[in-house]
């Protein structure tokens, strides 16, 4: 590892001005859901308030913001995995997002995959699932990038697909020096698109995402396929798109559909 230029000095003389936007996607449920246990609305706001008390705090500096892009910030409670750039237990929040929705859709097909590979038993969801892609404005001064010069020396630490400890080494010098944003190579894109992580609420230029976007996604034995309304769209990540992910080498696509 060049440890040497993770410092704090050294980073804070690689900050750089990032000025646009970055996208992620969460499952179309998440208001929703709440809905088909009550009545009406009055009944399904009163739930939604008692579940909010319920989850760990939003940092003051975050409460401006819609909770898709504050909730990555809640504290009071470990971590419980650790995450490229974020360790485990009471640790600062990270939102991580890409820079636009097709990478953002690459990554929820990992991750959904991934699922499978570790539940062997488990099998294909007979229907797609919806999801909503949204995308945030961002802005700021003191963004690390690491797939420019001097920071992609180290690619390998940055691109590890299972093992984090580099990234969250140099996530805690980010923070010490003031970095608002991490930006990097997506592990999980095959097309090699890239990613944000976003370290402090600050980095966002607005309170609440600017677009949304409706995904459909299915899994089966054949790999996932994504699909987008409007603007019309489509992705295919066949079985070997994410073989590069040793826990994806061993999964068993042949299984049946539920």
């Amino acid at each position: 590892m060049s440890s040497p230029i993770w410092t704090r000095v050294a980073l804070s003389s690689e900050f750089r001005r990032f000025d646009g936007s970055c996208w992620r996607l969460v499952e179309a449920q998440h208001r929703v859901s709440t809905l088909k246990l009550t009545d009406t609305l009055a009944e399904q706001a009163i739930l939604e308030d008692l579940i909010e008390d319920t989850k760990p705090a939003i940092p003051p500096e975050c409460r401006h913001l819609d909770f898709l892009l504050a909730t990555p910030f809640r504290y009071g409670a470990p971590y419980p995995h650790g995450s490229r750039f974020r360790r485990a237990g009471r640790t600062h929040g990270v939102y991580y997002a890409a820079e636009t929705a097709a990478t953002a859709v690459a990554e929820m097909a990992f991750y959904r995959v991934l699922f499978f590979a570790e539940s062997p038993a488990t099998p294909w969801p007979s229907d797609a699932a919806e999801y909503t892609a949204f995308a945030v404005a961002v802005a700021t001064d003191r963004l690390l990038d690491l797939t420019i010069a001097p920071l992609s020396a180290d690619e390998a630490i940055w691109t590890d697909p299972t093992r984090y400890a580099g990234c969250q080494a140099l996530a805690d010098a980010a923070r010490e020096a003031g970095a608002d944003a991490i930006r990097y190579r997506s592990v999980r894109d095959p097309a090699g698109g890239a990613n944000l992580a976003l370290l402090f609420c600050q980095a966002f230029a607005r309170p609440a995402p600017t677009e949304r976007q409706t995904w459909r996604m299915r899994l089966s034995a054949s790999g996932v396929q994504a699909l987008c309304e409007f603007p019309r769209q489509a992705l295919e990540f066949p079985r070997a798109a994410f073989a590069s992910d040793p826990r994806i080498t061993a999964l068993n696509w042949e299984r049946g559909s539920r």
